[in-house]
């Protein structure tokens, strides 16, 4: 079993403060989260490799516990030298050899039983789709495949009847944004109850979320048992209509009006973007209505990737003067009659 260097994973020094940690963490595990990059198992497990690193780094009692034995990691690897043999520092072996901090040669140690190292090192977390390492299990969170929750009894608690660490269920919340805000990307203060008082919490919207992803908030789900942590927040996202605009995954489409002279002759017409800008859009000659032009790189922003942007596509809409003045409808008059000579192609 390898030691799991959990500052590196974070890219933190050892020195780093309680701060430093926290949001370097936010930051990478931003960047790797599954919503984030859906389908690609490398993101998933370097986010699982980050949730990992700061569930013990961020929990002051649990790095403690991390920096001594990462101090004597090279005497725990000598003394387990296989899994599960006699002296591993391995789930199911029959003994572990602790340093308890005494000094001189060869004095200092102990002999400990399973049942000890787990209640050193804290209880199981519980749940079959736990995503941490062995390393983690072993040191931090219990064998791997221990039962837990109501159902296993005796076996759900430590030495003298204490119940064992658990985390605290997820929750899902929906949340409806106007496409600006998706656009952009948006601030929502939230008020949430589960247990307890109600209480507020200020969730940062990435811009370009997808309609029906999920953003998650840690910590803000149910409260854990045994000292456990919480669970998680989930919001699921949906988008509002927009008057002007429509979103296609990654494109937006709208449409722009079109004076029948220019649509003719040609000319320019202004395409009003979701971000504020106004284009200006050659008509060529002959242009129709419903007609489609495509201006790159003014679409929605990638989720993670704010620099890169979807397409907008605008759709010509033609427009036919509703009334004419006598001398537009003189001209409009001679046009027909030039048509009906044969005199237009």
């Amino acid at each position: 079993m390898d030691f799991k260097d959990y500052y590196s994973t974070l890219g933190v020094a050892k020195t780093a403060t309680d701060k430093e940690i926290k949001t370097a963490y936010r930051k990478m595990a931003r960047k790797h989260h599954p919503d984030v990059n859906p389908g690609d198992k490398a993101a998933e497990t370097r986010f699982k490799e980050l949730t990992e690193a700061y569930e013990v780094l961020g929990d002051p009692a649990k790095r403690k516990k991390y920096d001594e034995l990462g101090a004597n990691w090279r005497m725990y690897e000598a003394a387990g030298a296989a899994p599960g043999g006699a002296g591993s520092a391995y789930p199911g072996g029959g003994a572990w050899n602790v340093n308890m901090g005494g000094s001189g040669a060869g004095g200092g140690f102990r002999t400990m039983t399973q049942e000890e190292m787990n209640e050193m090192f804290g209880g199981g977390s519980g749940g079959d789709a736990d995503p941490f390492s062995d390393f983690f299990h072993a040191f931090f969170g219990g064998a791997p495949g221990e039962p837990s929750g109501p159902s296993a009894g005796s076996s759900a608690r430590g030495r003298g009847g204490r119940a064992r660490q658990r985390k605290g269920r997820d929750v899902e919340q929906d949340i409806t944004l106007g496409l600006e805000d998706v656009y952009n990307g948006a601030m929502r203060r939230l008020s949430i109850q589960l247990e307890g008082p109600p209480r507020t919490v200020d969730v940062r919207i990435p811009a370009g979320v997808g309609d029906g992803a999920r953003v998650r908030v840690a910590g803000e789900g149910e409260r854990g048992a045994g000292g456990g942590p919480a669970g998680d927040l989930y919001l699921r996202i949906h988008t509002a209509p927009h008057p002007e605009f429509e979103r296609k995954d990654r494109d937006l489409y709208t449409k722009v009006p079109v004076k029948l002279t220019e649509a003719v002759l040609g000319g320019e017409a202004d395409v009003k973007t979701l971000g504020g800008k106004s284009l200006r859009l050659k008509v060529p000659p002959g242009t129709q209505n419903g007609q489609v032009f495509r201006l790159k790189g003014h679409g929605m922003p990638v989720a993670g990737k704010p620099a890169e942007h979807g397409d907008l596509y605008a759709t010509a809409d033609v427009q036919v003067p509703r009334e004419l003045t006598p001398e537009m409808r003189t001209h409009f008059e001679a046009l027909k009659k030039l048509e009906s000579s044969g005199g237009s192609t």
